[in-house]
């Protein structure tokens, strides 16, 4: 009887240790899961944070879950769930990659369509006020008003050329596009039609 007693200790023992040692191994799987994921989305989150912002708050957010979970115990939980963040954290990159070149195009499109008008739009209307300012009447026009609505194209427009060359094209667009709103505003104080768009010629 002493003898079946104690064997049936060391069974509970043994079965004890054996979920102690299952734990234990959910636990250290659980914790790599988690810091692999960390790892990923830390990596990825200067780029993503600028161009896939709300990926990287949805990845953000499901590892602060995790994390929840893991502080709680459930191991298990964390380890049928990390795989499927952990493979959201492993496309910002991509993604973030795809939607740069995606904003970049646009930009470089926005750029080569006001390099093409802006300069001639500028010559024209630069033209046009020192045209009107050898007159003593200006009838029909809102002289001052053109004049202060054309300001420091010619200035912004060289920023523009400069941000450019540089390699920076958020900043060139948006100050080519504050030269064109200047523009287009004193040319409608000048009532006069802006120089239009060249036609491409096929080849």
């Amino acid at each position: 009887m002493l003898i079946t007693m104690r064997a049936q200790g060391l069974a509970v023992l043994a079965c004890a240790a054996a979920c102690l040692a299952g734990c234990s191994g959910e636990k250290e799987s659980a914790q790599k899961l988690l810091i692999d994921i960390e790892e990923v989305q830390a990596a990825a989150a200067p780029e993503a944070s600028k161009y896939v912002p709300e990926e990287l708050n949805q990845v953000r957010d499901r590892l602060a879950d995790l994390n929840s979970a893991f502080e709680k115990k459930d191991y298990s939980l964390v380890v049928e769930r990390a795989p499927e963040v952990l493979s959201a954290a492993q496309v910002l990159a991509t993604d973030a990659a795809a939607r740069k070149d995606e904003l970049l195009k646009a930009l470089n499109d926005d750029w080569t369509n006001l390099a093409e008008l802006l300069p001639n739009d500028v010559i024209a209307v630069q033209a046009k006020l020192e045209q009107l300012a050898k007159k003593s009447k200006k009838t029909g026009v809102d002289f001052d008003s053109a004049k202060a609505a054309f300001g420091d194209a010619n200035l912004l427009w060289s920023k523009a050329q400069a941000a450019f060359a540089a390699g920076n094209l958020d900043e060139a667009v948006s100050t080519a596009k504050r030269v064109k709103s200047e523009v287009e505003a004193a040319a409608a104080s000048l009532k006069m039609e802006l120089p239009p768009a060249a036609v491409p010629t096929s080849t």
